[in-house]
């Protein structure tokens, strides 16, 4: 007979993998990805390195996973509500993309220039979880009061972006005298002020 308590839940492969997983992000939040190694995954999971292995296969392929794992938190937490004016879920949105960037900034920038270095599966990584951003201004306008879908505007919002990143960035280095709404309302206002700039037609 099983005594009360004692009776431990026995995950599968696929739950397992997916609880190192979130402990990879977790560690990534506050070092960069060359300090995530198996090594400290094992050991703050209480495994032997010989399983991460069995789950990962190599020291690359578990950053490429814990990176996916990280991008697919980052578009999940700044999904912006299903309701609302445009103006106020693009407002909901940046707010919790300054959060995140705030909470996992070792983490973020490690991808950043990861992403830049020249590794390919990083950046493809890196690549998709911006564009995932990035299509949520015409997804979630799709009557576009403030950004018509078209080829000049996604070229506009790309580099909006990129803009807005470095400036997250450049501010949790330095905030400037900035406060955290200040910059959020910025980012805000600055998207239709550069899409008004694009002639229509």
């Amino acid at each position: 007979m099983t005594t009360s308590g004692s009776a431990r839940t026995r995950l599968s492969p696929e739950q397992r993998r997916e609880q190192l997983l979130d402990l990879g992000v977790r560690l990534l939040a506050h070092r960069s990805l060359d300090e995530l190694s198996i090594d400290l995954l094992a050991e703050e999971a209480g495994i032997s390195r010989g399983l991460l292995y069995h789950y990962f296969g190599s020291k690359q392929a578990f950053h490429e996973a814990v990176v996916r794992h990280a991008a697919d938190d980052l578009i999940a937490q700044t999904s912006p509500p299903s309701d609302g004016e445009p103006m106020e879920r693009l407002h909901t949105s940046l707010t919790a993309y300054v959060d995140y960037v705030l909470a996992n900034h070792e983490g973020y920038v490690s991808l950043v220039r990861a992403a830049a270095g020249g590794n390919e599966s990083l950046r493809a990584i890196y690549e998709d979880a911006r564009a995932a951003l990035n299509n949520r201004a015409f997804r979630e306008d799709l009557r576009g009061e403030v950004v018509p879908d078209t080829p000049a505007n996604r070229l506009v919002v790309r580099a909006w972006s990129a803009m807005a990143e470095d400036l997250v960035l450049s501010w949790i280095e330095d905030p400037h005298g900035l406060g955290k709404d200040e910059l959020i309302a910025f980012l805000v206002a600055s998207l239709p002020a550069v899409i008004a700039v694009i002639p229509e037609g």
